[in-house]
């Protein structure tokens, strides 16, 4: 007989499962020592029969970025408090016997493989040598949008939904434009669903391959890009500039790099580890070849799908309605901004 619960039943695993993905997580990286009997780690919380370490707190309190030494003591009391109830549905769930699920015991599974597929690349990556001063300035002076010619751009983007044919018919209406106005007048008399935004970027914030072409334009020119929904149309309505020195954007520059190395090595360690293992696919999976990986012949690798394709000059925008914020002339670029910039994931 089918029970009438079974919704609640599968929600309540969900978040058991979750639950106990973090535990595993924890118990991979924290060294939990309750386990252990060993004094090499102390006790904040003792939870039943189970024990949370201050190991564990201070684990997770590294995660946390920009924490303030003042901060970290109620910090760590937040922490503590988040894992005693972690904890209690860790004994609750194990009470169930849910840690002998099929789907539990799966999902324990995969987190301690990822646990160990980021270490090994952490470890890998530790052989990446520190960029060069030379380095650093060749890849300032490469990158002028980014740098010496940053600036603050004033950005209006309408993303539309459309067939490919119509976005070979908008691209020819785009070039007879005369105002951002005729382009939105042809999208509704068209029949396409639109929708129009407006946000005030940093050079940084702005994915590379857009950039390139963005930081040619001059206000009022508009660029159309292809996508899988149909396209979208990036309008540069104002622009001012915001240079960096290399001076401010060496520590960004460097961190870059260095994490550039980093992938480099765990690659090029993935594509020797392939070569030399004997790999058999099996079943459905045996049915052709295999696809390659990204960037190598196979799907396009992230941000490739950004192709701009420029577009005949529109006539200059109107100045935003709500003006852009004022950014500090000397402000410094953060690593994130620029790995963002790169379309690099971090």
């Amino acid at each position: 007989m089918r029970s009438h619960h079974a919704p609640r039943t599968r929600r309540g695993f969900e978040v058991f499962g979750a639950t106990l993905l973090v535990a595993a997580a924890l118990l991979a990286l924290g060294g939990c020592g309750q386990r252990s009997g060993s004094g090499a780690t102390q006790t904040a919380a003792k939870v039943n029969k189970g024990e949370i370490t201050v190991h564990q707190i201070n684990f997770i309190l590294q995660q946390q970025r920009g924490l303030r030494p003042e901060q970290a003591d109620a910090a760590g009391r937040q922490v503590l408090e988040r894992l005693i109830d972690q904890e209690l549905a860790v004994q609750k769930a194990n009470s169930m016997d849910l840690d002998r699920d099929p789907r539990v015991m799966q999902a324990l599974e995969a987190a301690r493989r990822e646990v160990m597929a980021r270490a090994y690349a952490e470890k890998v990556g530790e052989g990446a040598a520190k960029p060069t001063a030379e380095e650093v300035g060749r890849y300032y002076a490469e990158k002028p949008e980014l740098f010496s010619q940053r600036r603050i751009y004033s950005l209006q983007d309408v993303a539309v939904q459309a067939t490919p044919e119509q976005v070979q018919a908008l691209r020819e209406q785009l070039g007879k434009a005369a105002s951002p106005a005729e382009v939105l007048d042809y999208l509704r008399s068209a029949g396409l669903r639109f929708g129009v935004s407006q946000v005030v970027r940093a050079a940084e914030q702005i994915p590379l391959p857009l950039l390139a072409t963005i930081s040619k334009m001059k206000d009022g020119q508009a660029t159309l890009i292809t996508s899988p929904q149909g396209a979208q149309i990036v309008l540069l309505a104002g622009s001012r500039l915001e240079p960096v020195t290399e001076e401010q954007a060496r520590p960004a520059i460097e961190q870059f790099l260095l994490n550039d190395r980093k992938r480099q090595l765990v690659e090029a360690d993935r594509k020797a580890m392939r070569a030399a293992a004997k790999i058999e696919y099996m079943g459905s999976f045996a049915q052709g070849a295999p696809a390659a990986p990204a960037g190598e012949g196979g799907a396009p690798a992230e941000g490739a799908a950004l192709q701009p394709q420029p577009a005949p000059a529109l006539a200059p925008a109107a100045a935003p309605a709500t003006p852009p914020p004022a950014a500090a002339p000397a402000a410094p670029v953060s690593p994130d901004d620029v790995a963002r910039g790169l379309g690099v994931r971090r």
